[in-house]
């Protein structure tokens, strides 16, 4: 049985008034557990609504979504996702609110009612899970950290609640490159040692062309394209889709075959496309 299942569903904001929006209109996807997949579409589009509704913050208007075989629909299931399912905000660290790391990865845990030394093991635990050493950061105070740490610290906090589905919305939005890498590594590690099912929402294709198992693409509140990343690059019509950015290796990929040079379109990793232009260069100086 899927971790996440969504049928039909669909989704208005202030119906009735006058800015009335329908913002998912018949989407229909699943998750495996242990599965990583990304969401992509340009803004608007719908990805931030779809994946509230994976931890209750949501109700469907229309259709269903099923969460660890919970229906969403009846509330008192749908109060208690938030311990299932881990919901990484957009610029995270914006919502640390504790005086110490410690207190606030700790701050779910104590939630949950666990005692003190359950407290405790699960948020070192957590610390050391995204590269921080609980001895000598668990006494900062947050504020004093660089944004990349905040934001480490953000979703230890969601990590420590031990979560069966970790989602994420757009987790590198405003890092450098550095910090950037340290949190996909770290995503994809969480996937691959602790079987965590991942949902992470990015408008960097590269990213999920790279990390995840399958994509889903949202266009105007309508799922428009789904599967492998190489299932997705090749569904008819997703090239011109608007706010898809593909990775620039692509890009000069698709220029070269539209300049009728011979080379495979059907590749998404960069390491495919260096292969892919090594050897058109020496068909090319062969000549």
């Amino acid at each position: 049985m899927p971790v996440i299942e969504v049928k039909d569903l669909s989704y208005t904001y202030c119906p009735g008034a006058p800015y009335e929006k329908k913002a998912l209109d018949g989407v229909t996807l699943s998750v495996k557990r242990g599965e990583f997949m990304g969401i992509v579409g340009a803004n608007g589009s719908g990805k931030s609504t779809l994946i509230q509704h994976f931890n209750g913050l949501l109700c469907p208007d229309g259709g269903k979504v099923i969460i660890c075989g919970q229906d969403t629909s009846v509330k008192q299931r749908r109060d208690e996702l938030w311990k299932k399912v881990g919901l990484v905000f957009q610029y995270p660290e914006q919502q640390l609110f504790e005086a110490t790391v410690f207190e606030d990865v700790s701050y779910g845990p104590r939630n949950l009612g666990l005692g003190p030394r359950e407290i405790r093991i699960r948020t070192e635990d957590a610390l050391k899970k995204v590269g921080l050493e609980p001895e000598s950061i668990a006494d900062l105070p947050p504020i004093c950290l660089s944004g990349g740490l905040r934001r480490r610290v953000a979703i230890a906090g969601v990590l420590a609640m031990q979560p069966e589905v970790l989602v994420l919305d757009e987790p590198t939005a405003g890092l450098d490159p550095l910090g950037r890498d340290m949190i996909l590594n770290l995503i994809k590690k969480l996937q691959q040692e602790d079987r965590t099912t991942i949902v992470m929402v990015s408008h960097s294709l590269r990213e999920l062309l790279t990390l995840a198992d399958r994509i889903a693409v949202l266009e105007n509140g309508k799922l428009v394209a789904t599967g492998s990343p190489k299932e997705v690059l090749h569904q008819k019509d997703f090239l011109a889709l608007p706010g898809i950015i593909m990775p620039d290796y692509l890009q000069l990929i698709h220029a070269l075959a539209g300049r009728g040079k011979k080379v495979n379109t059907g590749i998404s990793a960069m390491a495919e496309a260096e292969l892919e232009i090594d050897r058109l260069l020496k068909e090319i100086c062969g000549k």
